[in-house]
Formats: structure tokens, C-alpha cells, sequence
């Protein structure tokens, strides 16, 4: 009897918890402290941190792989979602339905900053090669600066599979920090006259030219990068069944059902991958650093064409909607209102900060594609 009692104290985790898997625990309560308490991306650093507590319980074996006609553990299976990319297409399908485009058809020069903020995806790529990181891989870590995780996990489940879990967890607590990171560069980059311009009323889009959209970017993405079809596609054909208008019941489940439970999965599975062994080591150090110099970099980019543009139009554009041009959406659009609050109550530079944010999201899936023709 005694021989069973010291058996079974033996095989339980308390005894087998190392110091990396406390580490751990730890930091996915704080991950956890920081989606319930501060509200930081709630639906997703909730999954991502309980997956990372999961995952870092000794002798669970959820993330064991079934090899010799063994069961593996369970989200090892909902894993193979993230590693062959097929949440990340689903969840933009989800975006696109949720999306409005009219603010940057309303402001087509918005995109523009869209456009520069992507500018710290490739300037994190040479910063990781020099480094000691493979092109392949200093491509999966630059895209991290997008600040949009499903574009993140696609881009490194194909260039560097062996980097996924700490790209994506970087990626992911990124865009949950944006509140945080961003607003100190922002006021860095800009005056208190600047960050006090209130914009003109986006003109009205007609439900023609919405239809149109998401056609016309579709054809001509997929021609320029047929590599970001997947993203680029699945956001563009989200976005076209919320326009048309008829096919409301398709529309409604991947707004809601599919959407919510692909971000399950995802999350859960994306914070399974931050086990001790994985995560505690010199190169998701290195990761991490380099995930929020190409944020942080991305996000002063498009500040400083938000005040070029501020120039160019006699002042009537407030730079700060230029961080909008990350892809992190809604949450970089918010932090740009709540600057711009923060100087003049009566400014209101959400609908115009939506455009550049939309278009980073555009913006993110090419460049994404882009890396994957160069380098994959």
C-alpha cells in the first residue's frame, strides 16, 4: 500500500515542476493579469495564457506528439491548424466580414501610412541577420512588426516552423501591449499643435464602390504577390459577403461561430507552444527584443509620413493617425482617439485612424507574401 501512495506522489506535478515551467506559470499569470484585469485583448491573451499554463504543467502531455500508433495530446491535434496555416486564412475570412473599408476608400492617401508602417517588418529583418538569425528566419521575426498575428503565424509556419511558438506568443502580446507602446512614440514624433488637428468629415461611401473593393484589391494583390492570396483572399471574400448584402447566414457565421472558434483554437494552441524548453533559451530572447524594435519601428514610420502628410496638406491631417497603420485593429485606432483626446476632448480621430489601420492589415498580408516568394 505504501509502495502505490509513493508510486503515485512520484507521478504527480508536483514533484516533476522545474524552475522553467514556474517561470512559466508565472508568466502566463501575469499574460492573464493583463487580459482580465487591464482588458488587454481579452479574446486573445485569454486562450494564449491559459494554453501557456497548460502546456507548462509537468506530465499533462497536451501538446505530446502521437508517434507508433500512440494518441497524442489534445492540442497537439488543434496545433496542426496553426502549423499547416489554416487559422490564419479563416480568421482574416472573419476580419473581412467585420470590416468596413470606407474610411480608406473616403481617404485613399490614408493607405499610405498603412503602407509605411510596414516599413519595420524589413528593417528588423537586416537587425536579425546581423544577429546570427537565417533569411528565412530573420523574415518570420521581422513580420512581426505588423502587429497582426495570423499574418505572423502564417508567414513563420512556412519560412521557419521551428520559431513559431515564440513568434506568434511575440506577436500576439504585442498587440495586446499596443495601448502601452505605442502612445510614448506617438508623443515623441509629434507636437502638442499636431496631436490637436481635428479632421475634416470623411466623405460618404457609396455601397457600389464597397462591392468593388474588395474585387479589385483581390485581383490586383493576388496578380502583384500570389503568395498572400490565402490572407489577402480569405480577408477580401470576408469582406465582399458583409457587402453584397445577400448571403446573410454565410456572413453571420463567420462573423461570429467560426470567427470565435478558430481564435479558440488558435490561442489555446498558439500558447501551448510556449513550453520552458522552448521558450526559456537565448533566441526567443533575441525574438522577443527584435519583435518589439520592429513594432515600435513600424509605428514611428507611419508617424513620421502622418507628419510629412500633415505638411503637405496644410495641416489638415493629424499625424498621429499614422501608428493606425499598424495592423493591430481596432486597438491601434483607439490608442490614436485616445491621444488625440488626451490634448483636445472635442477631437474625434477614430474613423480617420480606421483607414491607415485597415490598410495595414492589407498592408501586413502582402508584405507577408512578399517575404514568403523572396525567402520561402
Amino acid at each position: 500500500m505504501l509502495d502505490k501512495i509513493s508510486l503515485f506522489v512520484q507521478s504527480t506535478g508536483y514533484l516533476n515542476l522545474g524552475l522553467g515551467q514556474f517561470i512559466m506559470i508565472i508568466i502566463a499569470s501575469i499574460l492573464l493579469y493583463l487580459a482580465v484585469v487591464k482588458e488587454y485583448e481579452p479574446l486573445l491573451l485569454v486562450p494564449i495564457s491559459f494554453g501557456m499554463l497548460l502546456v507548462n504543467l509537468p506530465l499533462g502531455g497536451l501538446m505530446a506528439a502521437g508517434k507508433d500508433g500512440q494518441v497524442g495530446g489534445l492540442l497537439y491535434y488543434l496545433y496542426q491548424g496553426v502549423k499547416l496555416g489554416i487559422y490564419p486564412p479563416i480568421i482574416f475570412m472573419g476580419v473581412g466580414a467585420w470590416t468596413d473599408f470606407g474610411p480608406m476608400i473616403a481617404q485613399p492617401k490614408t493607405a499610405l501610412l498603412g503602407a509605411a508602417a510596414q516599413f519595420g517588418i524589413f528593417a528588423t529583418i537586416f537587425g536579425a541577420i546581423a544577429l546570427g538569425f537565417s533569411p528565412a528566419e530573420a523574415g518570420a521575426v521581422g513580420i512581426i512588426g505588423g502587429a497582426d498575428g495570423p499574418t505572423a503565424i502564417f508567414a513563420a509556419s512556412q519560412l521557419a516552423p521551428h520559431l513559431l511558438g515564440p513568434i506568434a506568443v511575440a506577436a500576439y502580446s504585442y498587440m495586446a501591449l499596443v495601448p502601452i507602446i505605442q502612445p510614448p512614440i506617438m508623443k515623441a514624433l509629434t507636437t502638442k499643435e499636431e496631436r490637436q488637428v481635428k479632421m475634416e468629415q470623411l466623405r460618404h461611401v457609396t455601397k457600389k464602390e464597397k462591392i468593388i473593393f474588395p474585387i479589385a484589391v483581390t485581383l490586383l494583390g493576388g496578380l502583384l504577390v500570389p503568395t498572400a492570396l490565402p490572407l489577402l483572399g480569405s480577408l477580401m471574400f470576408g469582406n465582399l459577403m458583409r457587402e453584397v448584402g445577400v448571403v446573410d447566414r454565410l456572413l453571420k457565421t463567420t462573423q461570429n461561430a467560426l470567427m470565435n472558434i478558430v481564435t479558440l483554437f488558435l490561442g489555446l494552441t498558439v500558447g501551448a507552444t510556449a513550453s520552458a524548453e522552448a521558450f526559456l533559451n537565448a533566441q526567443t530572447l533575441g525574438i522577443l527584443v527584435l519583435g518589439l524594435v520592429a513594432f515600435s519601428f513600424g509605428t514611428a514610420t507611419g508617424v513620421l509620413l502622418g507628419k510629412l502628410m500633415h505638411r503637405l496638406s496644410g495641416g489638415k491631417i493629424n499625424p498621429l493617425i499614422g501608428a493606425a497603420g499598424v495592423s493591430a485593429v481596432p486597438m491601434a485606432a483607439r490608442v490614436v482617439q485616445k491621444v488625440g483626446q488626451e490634448e483636445n476632448p472635442s477631437n474625434h480621430l477614430l474613423m480617420h485612424a480606421m483607414g491607415p489601420n485597415f490598410a495595414g492589415v492589407i498592408g501586413s498580408a502582402i508584405a507577408a507574401g512578399t517575404l514568403l516568394s523572396i525567402l520561402g
